[in-house]
Parts: structure tokens; C-alpha cells; sequence
């Protein structure tokens, strides 16, 4: 078990606990810092989805930067107990962790988000599944974020605009052409 600290917004530096599981890798400070540096700091309006949310580092972020909902969604129940225990931390309603498969959730979702955050285990081919029913989750104009063990130009209709490397992880904002 670890902890690891929201690296800004209104809920700046508070802690969030972490469990250790299967693939869980939460995103690095430095790497969140870069990522709400390209997105701005203030994400007032926006509904979010952490599709493959593990820790839930980045939908915490988000919503420590004022997103209107963040949506959470993890698989592992062990993980999920965690992450459901850390959003219960907070008592905001803005929080909405679901347990749940990423791909079966966005294949029967109906909710449209502007932005989303895809941090799925590494060598399992989750971004090229997951990559069909991005039009299904995603508003017109959202912006994807997605971590990968190799770098990526595109994922479906969406194009990086922006990219950055640290350690093994690719890291990339992405806009629909």
C-alpha cells in the first residue's frame, strides 16, 4: 500500500491511498503536472471518464480542478474496493466510481464526456480494443489522454497533438481531427 498526492486544484496535495495490483501503475507527479499543463488547470464543465481508472489518480486531478463529473470505472475488485474507499474520502458528489469491465462499460454507455483518460495495463492490447467505442463515449470536441508502452501518432479519429516520454511510459493528448 501506498499514497500518492494530488498535484494541484483545490484539493492540492492532499493523499490519495493506493493498493498494489496486477498492472497498476499510477501516472507519475510529474507526468500529471505535464498533462493539467496541456489541459489547463481549470476543468469547470467538463465530464470526465477514467476508463481503466486503477487508483483513480487522474479522475481525483480532474476533479480537484472542478470537472463537472468524473466517472471512474475499474475492474479489479480488490482495486475497486480502494479506489471506492478513496472517492468515499472526498464525500463529492462529482465522484462516480463504477466496478466494472472498461470495454462492456463504454460499449453500453450513453453518457457523452468531454474528456478522457486511458491508462490501461501495458501488452494487452486494451487501447486497440478500446479504440471502436471511443465515439461512443466521447462528445464532440474531447480530448483523449493515453499512456502506452510505445509512442502513438493516433487512436481511431483522434491525432496527438501533444506527447512525452518518462521512464517507460508514453504519455499523449489527443484531438479528433
Amino acid at each position: 500500500m501506498s499514497r500518492i498526492r494530488i498535484t494541484g486544484g483545490g484539493w492540492r496535495s492532499r493523499l490519495v491511498q493506493v493498493v498494489d495490483g496486477p498492472g497498476l501503475r499510477p501516472t507519475p507527479d510529474r507526468v500529471r503536472e505535464t498533462l493539467f499543463n496541456w489541459l489547463g488547470q481549470d476543468l469547470s464543465g467538463l465530464c470526465c471518464l477514467d476508463l481503466f481508472a486503477g487508483s483513480g489518480i487522474l479522475g481525483f486531478e480532474a476533479a480537484s480542478r472542478g470537472a463537472t463529473e468524473v466517472v471512474m470505472v475499474e475492474k479489479d475488485r480488490r482495486v475497486f474496493a480502494h479506489l471506492e474507499r478513496a472517492a468515499a474520502a472526498f464525500a463529492d458528489p462529482r465522484l462516480r466510481p463504477v466496478c466494472g469491465d472498461a470495454l462492456k462499460w463504454a460499449a453500453a454507455s450513453t453518457q457523452g464526456f468531454d474528456l478522457v483518460f486511458l491508462d490501461p495495463p501495458y501488452r494487452h492490447g486494451w487501447l486497440e480494443r478500446v479504440e471502436p467505442l471511443l465515439p461512443r463515449v466521447c462528445k464532440p470536441g474531447a480530448r483523449i489522454y493515453a499512456e502506452a508502452e510505445h509512442p502513438l501518432d493516433t487512436l481511431g479519429a483522434w491525432q496527438v497533438i501533444r506527447r512525452g516520454a518518462a521512464g517507460q511510459v508514453h504519455f499523449h493528448l489527443l484531438e479528433n481531427s
